[in-house]
């Protein structure tokens, strides 16, 4: 297994509520398009209101891959960076888990 977590922090309210919108146009079409998606899931930080929190698992490498050529994607890479002032990235190594392959 492949995962990552991702914290964005948008720069305002106006800007999350886009932000909201435009990964909800996206999650939609990863839930019907990409089976190696194991995971893909989108939170709020209770006490960060402008922060989400993004956990990501992927059946493999490639899989994340087959995500990141998918059209939904790139569409969402070109145009959240007008709504953040921070991302910050953790790629994950699987050790053990429940409902996992570790």
């Amino acid at each position: 297994m492949f995962g990552l977590v991702v914290r964005f922090t948008c720069k305002d309210q106006a800007s999350a509520e886009v932000f909201d919108r435009l990964v909800a146009a996206t999650v939609d079409k990863i839930r019907t398009n990409e089976p190696g998606t194991l995971v893909y899931a989108v939170n709020r930080v209770e006490s960060e209101p402008l922060q989400r929190v993004f956990y990501e698992l992927y059946r493999d490498r490639g899989a994340f891959e087959a995500h990141e050529a998918h059209e939904h994607t790139k569409k969402f890479l070109d145009e959240r960076e007008q709504y953040l002032s921070a991302t910050e990235v953790d790629w994950l190594t699987l050790l053990t888990g429940k409902g996992t392959t570790g």
